[in-house]
């Protein structure tokens, strides 16, 4: 899962926020058949996009809780003093080839990144595919999200 968002504030504190995002580690849940489920630790990826947006890349079962932690307000477009919307809507969503941010999560429970200073504009999310381990990976056969 990648959460494409525009950061702005003090120049020290966005990078405070990267740091933080960039150290934390994520449950990668994998299936195969006949064996129950099981994960593995990765760590978070962020990656940098043009015209100054940010992609956040996740296991999917934690959408919910990126999208509070970076301060999605249900029902509004985003949580900072600029709202974009059909620039965000249409340009930066094509841009970043992303799907509009759901309108509908739970918000009972985010991570302790420190955002003091700043803030967030969310602009989309994309959905990465499911891919199986072949046999030369000590994996072979378990199916994941192919972040």
């Amino acid at each position: 899962m990648h959460v494409s968002f525009m950061p702005y504030g003090k120049r020290a504190e966005v990078e405070l926020l990267f740091r933080d995002m960039e150290a934390q580690k994520h449950f990668l849940i994998m299936h195969k058949e006949g064996q129950p489920d099981m994960g593995i630790w990765l760590q978070s990826q962020l990656r940098m996009l043009p015209l100054g947006v940010w992609e956040y890349v996740f296991p999917k079962e934690e959408l919910a809780l990126v999208l509070t932690t970076l301060g999605r307000a249900k029902g509004k477009a985003d949580n900072g003093l600029y709202n974009f919307g059909w620039l965000q809507k249409f340009i930066l969503q094509k841009l970043t080839q992303s799907d509009p941010i759901p309108k509908d999560y739970k918000t009972d429970a985010k991570y302790l990144w420190v955002k003091d200073n700043v803030n967030i504009i969310l602009i989309g999310i994309k959905n990465d595919g499911d891919m199986t381990e072949g046999p030369e990976n000590k994996y072979a056969g378990w199916t994941h999200e192919a972040i």
